[in-house]
């Protein structure tokens, strides 16, 4: 098992890594024609601007491609929410935006810019708030136990990495994994349980997509928000199905992942078991709430790797969206362009090359970023220094 010490030594390379890699400056604006109402877009700004409002003006809330402050991304979004109307005057706000905000392009995956674009959304899962012969498959809050920790750099790089896991003997050693908290019980019975629900495959589902609403008998929905995860690495099950050979690479979206787990129950638990990061919730009122802590809006919300990209900040996107049918099944892609605001993260989401949407609750929601798999553009707009010519 690798070591604390080695795991952040690692953490460390990859940040620098994908930091130098990360950005790319775009000499051509693209154009940016948004698919979008206008209040959406409004009304996600203003949830970033309650984040910003929490943060010390001066702190940090990027790295790359400069250190960048949380007084500055709040200004931008200020200025950028004055000049909405210049939305459906696509000259003008080019102009605006050459004035006043610093383009870069996320390399990706390669020069090319290409980045990878998958999708999330709020599933609906049947549950009850107390333990039943029908419902009896926990979903855990934070536990008590749960130890997250800021450890620097280094001498010459004054940044934090956060490192999670349980205290043993006076060491920091990582947290339980999923097969021994799921599989073993290891937490069974110490009043962490949330509510209870029927079935594990849609428990975990509602681990990958890190929040959801529980549907309760009497059909009051109850919001289910992150919490905290386990610190774990995360396995994508569906190259895991891929590389063994048991579904075509062609095949593998949400929809047949879940089908596969529910045929073939006894290979399920074994394979869910090798994903071994795992999620704690809490009941709210709110959400889904991203990483930021605010509320997502669908369509205007994207995660991406926060040691990269900066937080709260405005991005515009670039790509297709799948367009299903009455049951789900992809008919057509749609292009689509638009703002988006840098809201959340993901344990699968990873380096320059990775985005995902978020797409709002609901079977339609599910089934659209259930197929999301699709190659993309990520641009941020940063605003201005005043060392900027």
């Amino acid at each position: 098992m690798l070591g604390l010490k080695a795991y952040a030594f690692l953490l460390l390379f990859l940040c620098l890594f994908w930091g130098r890699a990360g950005w790319s400056r775009e000499a051509a604006f693209p154009v940016f024609r948004d698919d979008l109402d206008r209040d959406s877009l409004r009304r996600a700004i203003h949830r970033s601007l309650e984040f910003l409002q929490r943060v010390p003006p001066e702190r940090p809330v990027g790295e790359w491609p400069r250190k960048v402050t949380a007084r500055e991304i709040k200004e931008s979004l200020l200025l950028f929410l004055e000049r909405l109307d210049l939305l459906v005057k696509p000259q003008s706000l080019i102009q605006f935006l050459r004035s006043h905000y610093d383009l870069h392009r996320s390399d990706g995956r390669g020069a090319s810019g290409s980045v990878l674009f998958t999708g999330y959304y709020q599933p609906v899962i049947s549950g009850s708030l107390v333990e039943t012969e029908e419902f009896r498959f926990p979903i855990y809050g934070k536990p008590k136990d749960l130890v997250e920790t800021e450890v620097v750099r280094s001498a010459s790089d004054p940044r934090v990495e956060k490192l999670v896991g349980r205290l043993e003997d006076q060491r920091l050693v990582p947290y339980f994994s999923r097969h021994e908290i799921d599989g073993l019980g290891l937490l069974k019975g110490k009043g962490y349980e949330l509510a209870w629900v029927k079935d594990p495959v849609e428990l975990f589902f509602l681990h990958i997509q890190g929040s959801g609403l529980l549907r309760l008998k009497d059909g009051r929905l109850l919001p289910l928000n992150y919490a905290a995860s386990n610190g774990r690495p995360y396995a994508s099950i569906g190259r895991l199905l891929v590389e063994s050979g048991k579904i075509p690479r062609a095949e593998i979206n949400m929809q047949r992942l879940r089908r596969y787990l529910k045929d073939h129950p006894e290979d399920g638990g074994s394979l869910m078991a090798r994903n071994e990061s795992y999620v704690f919730f809490r009941l709210g009122e709110d959400g889904p709430l991203g990483s930021l802590e605010v509320p997502l809006t669908p369509g205007r919300s994207i995660a991406t790797d926060p040691r990269i990209f900066p937080k709260a900040a405005l991005g515009f996107v670039i790509s297709r969206r799948p367009v299903p049918d009455a049951q789900g099944k992809v008919i057509r892609w749609r292009p689509f362009s638009r703002f988006v605001l840098n809201q959340d993260s993901g344990s699968a989401i990873q380096g320059p090359g990775r985005v995902d949407l978020y797409f709002g609750s609901g079977p339609e929601a599910g089934w659209v970023a259930g197929a999301m798999n699709t190659p993309g553009k990520l641009y941020f707009l940063i605003p201005k220094s005043e060392a900027s010519p």
